[in-house]
């Protein structure tokens, strides 16, 4: 929460790729911090910093990918963003079932300094650029995005225009939140991700093994199965972002995560009332693999993406 709440202000005052990078090497010392703890304080230490590191990618990320992305992918690239967030939780369930924790605290290093190295090589948001003044370098890191012979000049007046009459309005403050004229939009968009979050992703997320363990299903196979599962449906999700529309795909996954937390509850109802005691694993196993296709391909992504835009 410190983190979310502290990104946006390091983003405009450091830029994009320098908050990117603090979080990459604050990341960085707390899985060392994990990875060397001998007791609670230690791993303690090191979650807090894994947390606040989360919370400034949480923000930062869709943000820089949405300034660098042209009109026509945006919605796509925006998507992508859940799709590798999708592909890592299976990458940490696949590689967790057969090794250590501790090894596992190696696997997730690997991405922050990833990070850290490749920031270098991509430039900086121009929108960032544009905001702060530098036309010179904002003209530069347009180019390289959209490449050598591309004709930059509509976009690069576009953008120009837009921050120009941004910078004329007064300084927002967390009040303007609140007023009427912008109250329908914060409603939308604070709504989504709300219900997006108490919708079950994390209790699922952090309980899976256990939860498929109590039905009688292999805690093991589970995880993997939902590893599989979900990078190509996320993959699905972005492809169809931009050609069913965001409502669409919200509305079928909204649907979908009702059917799967239904199916689950269902076979610990059953479970606790000791009948069909046979289809208990089934129930649970097809209510959470449901769950995490119908999350994966909207529920996901999609309040990003609208939040963005509203």
């Amino acid at each position: 929460m410190v983190g979310a709440l502290t990104s946006g202000r390091l983003a405009d005052t450091l830029g994009r790729k320098m908050t990117m990078r603090l979080a990459a090497i604050v990341g960085i010392f707390g899985w060392l911090a994990i990875y060397l703890a001998k007791g609670a304080a230690m791993l303690c230490l090191g979650r807090v910093l894994l947390g606040y590191c989360t919370g400034v990618l949480s923000y930062v990320v869709p943000v820089f990918i949405s300034e660098i992305a042209p009109k026509d992918l945006r919605g796509g690239l925006a998507a992508s963003n859940q799709l590798f967030i999708c592909s890592g939780c299976s990458a940490a369930y696949i590689i967790g079932a057969t090794i250590s924790w501790r090894f596992l605290v190696v696997v997730g290093l690997v991405p922050c300094a990833f990070l850290l190295v490749g920031l270098p090589f991509i430039p900086e948001s121009p929108r960032w650029l544009a905001n702060i003044g530098k036309e010179k370098e904002f003209r530069a890191s347009l180019q390289k995005l959209r490449g050598e012979k591309a004709d930059i000049s509509g976009e690069a007046t576009g953008i120009i225009e837009y921050v120009e009459s941004v910078q004329d309005l007064p300084k927002a403050r967390i009040q303007d939140l609140f007023h009427r004229k912008n109250m329908y939009a914060v409603i939308v968009g604070v709504g989504l991700k709300v219900f997006q979050q108490l919708g079950g992703i994390n209790a699922l997320g952090f309980y899976t093994s256990y939860i498929f363990s109590s039905a009688g299903f292999s805690g093991k196979l589970g995880t993997t199965l939902i590893g599989i599962i979900q990078i190509p449906i996320t993959l699905l999700g972005a492809l169809l972002m931009d050609r069913s529309g965001r409502r669409t795909l919200l509305l079928v996954s909204s649907s979908g995560t009702f059917v799967g937390c239904f199916l689950t509850g269902l076979s610990f109802y059953f479970k606790a009332q000791g009948l069909y005691t046979q289809l208990v694993p089934t129930l649970a196993l097809y209510g959470i693999l449901a769950y995490y296709v119908a999350y994966s391909i909207g529920m996901g992504p999609v309040p990003w993406v609208i939040m963005s835009e509203v």
